[in-house]
Parts: structure tokens; sequence; C-alpha cells
């Protein structure tokens, strides 16, 4: 199994900025992608982003040029650098660690992007 622990959600003004972060343990060596998915009220869960094992990364278009996901496999830590936050930005935001077949999320952190 793998666990993951999210941290960082919390409170933003329009146009601000937010980290993300996300710490993996378990079996750490058999993760092949790592990505952020979103859920906002009454919406279905989106991927907003991806990191492969590689370094390759993969947006939501929406994002685009304003997140960056990264990620440190010496410290099994994956991380979202939100910039110009938007309202619509506004969800639940949920770690996600792929293995082959299998599929492990975090609990989950808010963010809140006030107009």
């Amino acid at each position: 199994q793998v666990q993951l622990v999210e941290s960082g959600g919390g409170l933003v003004q329009a146009g601000g900025s937010l980290t993300l972060s996300c710490a993996a343990s378990g079996r750490i060596f058999a993760i092949k992608a790592m990505g952020w998915f979103r859920q906002a009220p009454g919406k279905e869960r989106e991927l907003v982003a991806v990191i492969n094992r590689s370094g390759g990364t993969t947006y939501l278009h929406s994002v685009k040029g304003r997140f960056t996901i990264s990620r440190d496999n010496t410290k099994n830590t994956m991380s979202l650098q939100m910039n110009s936050l938007k309202p619509e930005d506004t969800a639940v935001y949920y770690c996600n660690a792929e293995l082959t077949n299998e599929f492990y999320w975090g609990q989950g952190t808010q963010v809140t992007v006030s107009s």
C-alpha cells in the first residue's frame, strides 16, 4: 500500500499563491506517477496535474502557466505551486499515486480562493 498525506491548503485572495505538498510512504518504489486532482462542489473530480517518474508533466488546460507540479524522489514528496489563483480554482485538492493497476488517494485539502 501507499499512504499519502496532503498539506498546504487554505484561504487566499484571487491573484494570490499557495503551495500544496504531498508526502508519500509505503511502497514508494512501485509508484509510476503522482498527480493532483480537485473536486469542486457539485462537480466531478478532475485531473489538475500529473508528474511521472522521469519528471514528465501534464496539466489541465486551465491551469497551464499558473500551476507547477514537482516531485522530490529523495524525500518522497510532491508539490503543486499554484500562482495567480482564481475563484474557479476553489475545490478540495487530492494527491494521487498511480501504481500498476492500483491507485491511492490522500484525504484531500481545501483550497478556497476569494474574489
